[in-house]
């Protein structure tokens, strides 16, 4: 029986993250946090290099999964093209796994009794999040929300998590709250998820996918020096 090989990219949040899964099982990550986002430079770099390392070629790629969102628009935008490209290239399915339900499937192993929350950084005191029971069953879809003192409290016994998560830790100090800064968005959250929809042939439409960005793309203007 051929190895069934997926490619996992990550680029929601400013980590650059690559994995490679054999049949469901992680078995090559590459990844980095930088303090500006870096995708655009690393990203090809790193499947390079994975797919040299496990010693096959491109052509042993079964599919490519992304991380769909929410996230970083230029981030999601890049990782998506990137995929698409490879997709195209290799005639092989496209998968999109949520980039909040990858952290929860990473802090599960960890923390197997408590209610799960990954946050991503929304801008100022806002974050994309969603609320995973210990099975993880869905106990608060996705949404943008501005946190305050009282925020998701009916849910408490919480795992918080990701690079929204200081924000939550900042005005959130007295409740039944974990604070984990150790778990950020990873490639290899998508491995079980993405394997799974494979399986069951759950593929995107390569033409039409557009990612998750749940809120409109908001630009800046550069100021002119004075």
């Amino acid at each position: 029986m051929k190895a069934i090989y997926i490619l996992h990219l990550e680029t929601s949040t400013k980590v650059c993250s690559v994995a490679l899964s054999k049949n469901g099982e992680l078995v090559q990550l590459k990844e980095a946090k930088d303090a500006e986002f870096s995708h655009g430079e690393k990203l090809t770099l790193y499947v390079e290099e994975i797919i040299q390392t496990e010693k096959i070629t491109f052509k042993d790629l079964a599919a490519v999964s992304i991380a769909s969102g929410p996230g970083s628009y230029t981030g999601l935008r890049i990782g998506t093209s990137t995929a698409k490209g490879f997709c195209y290239a290799l005639n092989i399915p496209f998968l999109a796994v949520d980039a909040l339900e990858s952290l929860a499937q990473i802090a599960r192993k960890k923390y197997s009794d408590k209610n799960i929350c990954p946050m991503i950084d929304a801008r100022r005191m806002e974050v994309y999040s969603a609320i995973y029971a210990p099975n993880m069953k869905v106990l608060k879809k996705i949404s943008a929300d501005i946190l305050d003192e009282s925020t998701y409290i009916e849910y408490d016994n919480l795992v918080c998590l990701g690079d929204g998560m200081p924000k939550a830790k900042e005005i959130w100090a007295q409740r039944e709250i974990v604070f984990d800064d150790e778990i950020l968005c990873s490639s290899s959250g998508q491995v079980e998820r993405a394997y799974q929809k494979y399986t069951n042939k759950e593929f995107e439409d390569l033409a039409y996918f557009e990612p998750f960005y749940l809120k409109d793309f908001i630009g800046t203007v550069k100021k002119n020096p004075v």
